[in-house]
């Protein structure tokens, strides 16, 4: 029998009341690895209930002595990143070594987190009027949760956490119910720091945990990374509810390749940004836009980088890429290829239905190029969430931006050139969250935030480090009257 994941509330493990379990699956084996409850909203309301409580206690201890808790999880984490990893591998499908990154950029969020005596600190103002200083300081907020999505099961939840503690809240994570295992060892090393009971929590489920989230009236600000269709429900509802709320949704990320491009390291950095983790990343590029003279070359170089790609299983020696998720996004990445070839794509490349030798039950996919991809198309505006690249071209730059500003998501976009002024100029015009000049862009460093425009994000302040700061803190403003003659009032 698979393992029946449990909940984390007010410091115990506890099983579930769900009447429903999900199997947790190996995408590259089918094999059932755990199975995780559908937990129903009164565990949810535990939880709120269990957080608010503690942050009577927790918000009153003293920035430095919440950071030592931080300091301890960073070691824990450190001496258990293998075991992480592998974890990773094993229920998300990307090969170990973007597992192993993803999970030094958790802990990267930890190290920034830790700065928060520094970070969270007011400004002041001293005779603002004639015996009046003016100060501004800032407060937690008080419950938090974080709705995580299954690409990224070990860093996304660190874009929150460590800040959401560090700055005075207590915290509800919900993690995405097919990669729950990351998190519930994630959870016994926070057990281990010490951490008072009810500070973190966890709680697995689906819609209905979602939901109860969503509108429970003590927890205040709710986080969220996944679609951009579920991202607005989140957003709607959750505002409806009065909350803070950050909510990073879908996107489809174009990069413009100009003819004075490197031709090797531009073709080697645009496969890892299609293919790396199968393509399951908001930041993935999704869409090669060629000018010029640039068609030919570069359309006939990434065609062999994609054919050249070792697809297995990311635990395997030599492996390059993984699968996707599951078996339903494998024919829905399928189906939305065949959409794109009835639309006039032509397929360079077909990835459906690979024989990948001994995983043959795995849900995989390998690269696929599609050329002459219409810029009006379905497939050039659906976000595919797979290791599908569509290949488009122009004449000219100008019309590149364009067709990088006509698209209705807002994530990432990329230009390869060695001319400074057509960088200066991309830089300067195309409308993306983030920009990548000769590179990929990746998730951002932690004391950077992730910044996403149009329809990729929507809600409040969406960061790490000190923007992070801003999310999880509410400002409070102080006026206040000094007497000149200070020693009557004694």
């Amino acid at each position: 029998m698979a393992e029946q994941l449990q909940n984390y509330i007010n410091g115990q493990w506890c099983a579930s009341a769900a009447t429903e379990y999900l199997d947790v699956v190996n995408p590259a084996t089918c094999e059932v690895l755990a199975k995780v409850p559908l937990s129903p909203a009164h565990e949810v309301d535990d939880a709120a209930q269990a957080a608010a409580a503690a942050f009577q206690t927790w918000r009153r201890v003293p920035a430095g002595d919440r950071i030592q808790y931080l300091f301890k999880l960073k070691t824990l984490l450190e001496e258990n990143l293998d075991d992480l990893s592998r974890t990773i591998t094993l229920e998300c499908g990307k090969i170990y070594a973007e597992a192993k990154a993803e999970m030094q950029r958790a802990i990267e969020n930890v190290e920034v987190a830790c700065g928060i005596p520094m970070l969270m600190q007011g400004d002041v103002s001293e005779d603002i009027a004639r015996g009046i200083d003016e100060f501004m300081i800032r407060q937690p907020l008080g419950v938090c949760a974080a709705i995580a999505p299954f690409n990224f099961p070990g860093m996304i939840p660190f874009w929150f956490l460590p800040y959401a503690i560090a700055c005075g809240n207590t915290y509800i994570l919900k993690p995405s119910e097919k990669v729950p295992l990351t998190l519930q060892k994630v959870m016994r090393l926070i057990e281990q720091t010490g951490l008072p009971p009810g500070v973190v929590n966890l709680v697995n489920g689906a819609k209905e945990a979602v939901d109860a989230i969503l509108d429970h009236p003590t927890i205040r600000g709710i986080s969220f990374v996944g679609s951009s269709p579920v991202a607005k429900y989140v957003y709607s509802r959750a505002a409806a509810n009065g909350k803070r709320v950050q909510c990073q949704g879908g996107a489809k990320n174009p990069i413009i390749v100009l003819p004075d491009a490197d031709l090797d390291s531009t073709i080697r950095i645009a496969a890892d940004s299609a293919f790396g983790c199968a393509g399951q990343r908001c930041l993935a590029a999704s869409l090669m836009v060629t000018v010029g003279r640039a068609r030919e070359p570069f359309t006939e170089a990434m065609t062999e980088a994609a054919k050249s790609r070792v697809v297995g299983f990311g635990l395997d020696q030599g492996v390059q890429m993984g699968p996707v998720i599951n078996l339903q996004s494998r024919d829905r990445i399928a189906d939305l290829i065949q959409q794109g070839i009835e639309e006039g794509a032509k397929p360079l490349i077909d990835g459906r239905n690979p024989k990948i030798s001994g995983y043959e039950n795995g849900s995989f996919v390998r690269p696929t190029l599609l050329q002459d991809v219409r810029p009006d198309s379905r497939i050039a505006q659906t976000e595919i969430f797979g290791p599908v690249l569509g290949l488009l071209h122009v004449e000219t730059i100008d019309e590149a931006i364009a067709l990088v500003n006509s698209g209705h998501w807002g994530n990432m976009a990329c230009l390869f050139t060695s001319s400074g002024a057509a960088a200066r100029k991309f830089r300067y015009e195309a409308e993306a969250g983030n920009i990548g000049i000769n590179i990929g862009v990746a998730a951002p460093m932690a004391f950077f935030p992730f910044s996403g425009w149009k329809e990729s994000f929507f809600g409040d302040l969406h960061g790490q480090g000190k923007h992070a700061v801003e999310f999880f803190t509410q400002t409070k403003v102080v006026v206040e009257r000094w007497f000149q003659d200070w020693t009557r009032q004694f």
